[in-house]
């Protein structure tokens, strides 16, 4: 309702909070934290901090000093960055976890590296890619805990390949050379190992079994032939209990098993082929899976008999067998009903 007489105007100026972007580059001991708003423009010449929970705390004041709305970038470190990661969530912060190598490629042609100039790339990255960024999680407690089981027994694993490695030279040794004592000695450790290795895969199944739709899931994928308990743990794990993915081609990429185009114009026609950034132990554990499908399962038996009389190669036929389980995999856990092999 209009005032009579004069009437009285009032403006009230509402500050708008400005958005920052933070990089973190991690070392086993310190954090080293760089901020920039969204144009690029750096708020701090660099911070550093302990690499503990009060060290942490500290840095994530730091940013909450600059701003309330921040999006917090670093690399994927493993266990150094765990206990940021953790914090980071407790805090309700919003993060993105970016390989190094997407990182590296984004920035060009660099001059000089040292922990602050690696925490200013990533901020810059941060507010330079930001539509892109994609929000990441922490997996549960229990995915965690499986994750540094499997990593616990596959220590184990290597360090029996060795001992097994060095028993037999010096078993040829025992010919000439009296070495009976070393002999007896890596044959009882192997023995250990081989007992350690076994109840690390016992805990294993114990955590996933404590979990109903972890066992399940689990089970589903035990469904598929090529997919033992390890292999399906593992991908329990990078799968975040099959929701980081939506779909198996994605998977595929991340695991290196995917084939993209390699063209340009009418002149250059290179080979259909996998790309080299792939997740390594992902890989080789889908081989070991494609090398025992091929034996136990009937389509994928013929498949590659057919492959390899036509003249392809091993390697090539393993990766699309490897390929095809996952989608496998992929397809039983959406139907939540395990594989039925249909007969030739």
């Amino acid at each position: 309702m209009p005032l009579s007489g004069s009437s009285v105007l009032i403006v009230v100026q509402t500050k708008i909070m400005q958005k920052i972007y933070v990089g973190i580059d991690i070392s086993k001991d310190w954090l080293d934290v760089a901020v920039c708003d969204q144009k690029g423009h750096f708020l701090n010449e660099g911070s550093r901090f302990d690499n503990s929970k009060r060290g942490i705390e500290k840095a994530l004041r730091l940013v909450n000093s600059y701003s309330k709305e921040s999006h917090i970038c670093f690399e994927n470190t493993g266990n150094y960055g765990l206990l940021l990661t953790f914090l980071i969530e407790h805090n309700h912060m919003c993060y993105s976890v970016i390989p190094p190598i997407e990182i590296k490629r984004s920035i060009g042609l660099t001059r000089g590296k040292s922990d602050v100039i690696d925490a200013h790339r990533i901020a810059l990255y941060a507010a330079t890619h930001h539509q892109k960024l994609q929000l990441s999680r922490l997996n549960s407690m229990l995915l965690l805990k499986i994750r540094h089981m499997l990593r616990y027994r596959n220590q184990l694993v290597d360090i029996s390949k060795k001992l097994k490695c060095s028993l037999k030279s010096f078993q040829v040794s025992l010919l000439t050379v009296d070495v009976s004592n070393i002999v007896d000695s890596i044959t009882h450790k192997l023995a250990e190992m081989k007992a350690d290795i076994k109840q690390a895969e016992k805990e294993i199944e114990e955590l996933i079994e404590s979990d109903r739709q972890l066992a399940k899931n689990h089970h589903l994928a035990k469904s598929v032939r090529g997919i033992g308990p390890v292999i399906s743990a593992y991908m329990l794990v990078y799968t975040n209990n099959y929701q980081a993915f939506d779909n198996p081609r994605k998977f595929n990429c991340y695991a290196g098993l995917a084939p993209f185009e390699s063209s340009s114009g009418s002149s250059i026609r290179g080979r259909t082929s996998t790309s080299h950034l792939r997740h390594k132990k992902i890989k080789a554990l889908l081989f070991n899976a494609a090398n025992s499908a091929t034996l136990y399962d009937k389509q994928l038996k013929s498949y590659y008999k057919r492959k390899t009389a036509e003249g392809k190669h091993r390697m090539l036929i393993l990766n699309a067998i490897a390929a095809k389980i996952v989608y496998r995999v992929f397809a039983v856990i959406k139907r939540q009903s395990p594989y039925i092999e249909f007969a030739q």
